[in-house]
């Protein structure tokens, strides 16, 4: 019989994957107790503390728990997992969510912990439905309190990708990095062009519209997490290297047909046989609401 995760500590849970996970574990039953400097949205047992400095009523809640997740940036995780840890009863899990896999994988192995241990990264916002979005799953020390969590998240719809810490870094690096760092561009080239966002607006394709909307989502969102992402992951520098790289393969295509058209044949071989989805999903896309949200 796999042991039940009955109670779970929350270290982090008023941000938006803590807060996240807090409402999906909450809604499956588990008791909820968040750690964390700021107030929590919803009305969870809370206490706040400086998790590098944990109170004695914090360090009581994880002593107790079932599961311990830390949801937090990478700085502030590798400064308290020994700490928590140490704190954790034998055979209960300890979960974290960091962008960045190697640095944490490596801290804990240190610890030779008497845990269950995973890493879970979600590839969406925590704004958006969990419901067939993926979460990258890095299982450092297997365990019936680990599989417990996992059948958790496949019942609340969610897809899991499982991978080794190097090859979640290695990939994240071109799903996130990569991504943010090409929509981000796209953004200062924009400032750095002066351009009027009605004009723009007005006229937008419906490339030019997506490009808009994924850099206003981002730009709009939390600087911390988008910066874990850029610095804290070793493969990101060669990620964006690759990205100025290409800009330079293009600016010199534009001066030769032959080139450019080379270029377009070079791009849809990444795609394999899947370049058909793709189209059809940018069909779907492009007829969906894009007309200008400006008007005049």
């Amino acid at each position: 019989m796999i042991p039940k995760i009955s109670n779970c500590v929350i270290i982090g849970g008023s941000g938006g994957i803590g807060g996240m996970f807090s409402s999906l574990l909450a809604d499956s039953g588990i008791h909820i107790h968040i750690i964390d400097i700021n107030n929590p949205r919803e009305k969870f047992k809370y206490e706040k503390c400086d998790v590098t400095n944990p109170t004695t009523e914090a360090i009581n809640a994880i002593k107790i728990a079932d599961m311990v997740l830390l949801a937090l940036p990478e700085n502030i995780a590798l400064q308290a997992v020994e700490i928590i840890a140490s704190e954790m009863k034998e055979g209960s899990l300890l979960a974290h969510t960091l962008s960045v896999q190697s640095h944490i994988n490596k801290k804990i192995k240190s610890l030779n912990l008497p845990l269950d241990i995973v890493g879970l990264n979600p590839m969406f916002s925590p704004n958006l439905s969990i419901v067939n979005r993926p979460i990258a799953v890095v299982i450092q020390k297997e365990g019936p309190k680990v599989n417990y969590l996992l059948d958790l998240i496949v019942q609340w719809g969610a897809h899991l990708v499982h991978v080794d810490s190097k090859e979640h870094d290695e990939l994240c690096a071109i799903l996130q990095a990569l991504t943010h760092a090409s929509i981000l561009a796209f953004g200062l080239a924009l400032s750095n062009l002066n351009v009027d966002i009605k004009k723009l607006s007005s006229l937008a394709p419906p490339p030019h519209a997506n490009m808009l909307a994924l850099l206003a989502r981002i730009s709009g969102g939390v600087p911390e997490v988008y910066w874990d992402i850029q610095s804290a992951n070793m493969e990101a520098p060669l990620a964006r290297e690759a990205l100025m790289k290409a800009v330079e393969q293009l600016n010199a295509a534009a001066k030769d047909e032959t080139q450019f058209a080379n270029i377009l044949t070079t791009t849809q071989k990444v795609f394999g046989d899947q370049v058909t989805s793709y189209k059809d999903l940018c069909t779907r896309i492009f007829n969906g609401p894009l007309s200008p949200l400006i008007k005049n």
